[in-house]
């Protein structure tokens, strides 16, 4: 509608400053000539606008004329800004007008504010994005998170420096470590918190990423950093999220299946079949339905992963490879056993 977009155009120029009229066309998704009879518009509305045409011409609002807007505080404005234009809400058609109301709210504030935008996002971020496949191992519900949260947000906004301790384990060791760090930005997916800090120097090391309900403590400090001036916080993240995705599945195991856990392999071990294993499945099963065991190669994270869903499936899947593998399945076996033996 015209009203709407007399009012984006407003926007934009109360926002941007002085922008040519095919820059506000390309916004506006109109064309250059209707843009001219837009300002013309605004301007017998009373609304302080001149254009200026040829090279070096442009659209303008007069002396620093803005709209004004009361009623939000620090925190709210925060707020709306973490927001930026999830997924959910483009797949419902609803972007354009969180970016209008985005728009609107840029342009209304004092000019000493109308970095803050920027300023949040690269301290929060929300990924809308679903993980492939499957979550991070170790997913667990957001509100254990909570009290460790509030301080590392804290810490983000006043780039404080903060002491945290985590805890690394697998089935040969369990230590508990203690490190200063910088948190740069906190980032939200699919119901977690994740940290993305670097050391407690003010550059030069690596940048980190801990899920915060996994940390076991976090305690503030009085020292400040120095926040990179290069880092971006979305750019970060995605890094970190294809690093982990290519590392994900290294552990391979080759195995044994039984006819009847075939069929149903895909819905126990869907996200850790080999690529290509799991096209024409049915079809693939009934066509070797006189075979006793059919082989399968399988992707896991880890040794542990691979022991832990592999023991669920209990007769109907034979590990060949790792033997190391193996003999631990045979080990967890016979422990079970020797237990249910004794009664």
């Amino acid at each position: 509608m015209r009203a709407d977009r007399l009012l984006s155009l407003l926007m934009l120029l109360q926002t941007r400053g002085r922008m040519t009229a095919q820059a506000l066309a390309d916004e506006l998704e109109v064309s250059v000539r209707t843009v001219y009879r837009d300002i013309e518009a605004l301007s017998g509305a009373g609304v302080p606008i001149y254009a200026d045409r040829g090279p070096g011409g442009g659209c303008a609002l007069v002396d620093n004329y803005r709209t004004k807007l009361t009623g939000l505080h620090e925190g709210e404005v925060r707020a709306l800004f973490v927001a930026g234009v999830p997924g959910a809400l483009a797949d419902l058609g609803l972007a354009a007008d969180l970016k209008a109301a985005l728009l609107k709210l840029l342009a209304a504030l004092p000019a000493e504010r109308r970095g803050e935008d920027k300023w949040v996002r690269q301290r929060i971020f929300l990924d809308w994005d679903r993980w492939q496949k499957t979550a991070l191992p170790g997913s667990t519900a957001l509100q254990a998170s909570a009290p460790a949260l509030q301080l590392i947000q804290q810490a983000v906004w006043e780039d404080r420096l903060l002491w945290i301790t985590y805890r690394r384990q697998s089935s040969f060791y369990r230590r508990q470590f203690e490190r200063l760090v910088a948190p740069y930005g906190l980032v939200a997916k699919e119901g977690e918190w994740y940290m993305v800090c670097a050391g407690s120097a003010d550059a030069g090391d690596r940048i980190r990423v801990y899920k915060v309900a996994e940390l076991l403590a976090v305690r503030t400090t009085a020292d400040r950093f120095t926040r990179p001036a290069e880092f971006d916080l979305e750019q970060a993240w995605r890094a970190w999220c294809d690093h982990i995705r290519l590392d994900r599945g290294h552990y391979v195991v080759t195995a044994q299946v039984s006819p009847q856990m075939y069929l149903d392999l895909p819905l126990y071990l869907g996200e850790h079949l080999a690529e290509g294993h799991d096209q024409h499945w049915e079809e693939d099963w009934r066509a070797a339905a006189a075979v006793e065991w059919r082989p399968v190669t399988l992707h896991f994270d880890s040794f542990e992963e691979a022991r832990t869903k592999l023991l669920g499936l209990g007769a109907g899947v034979e590990v060949m490879t790792p033997v190391a593998l193996r003999r631990s399945l045979l080990d967890f076996a016979q422990q079970v056993v020797i237990r249910y033996s004794r009664h």
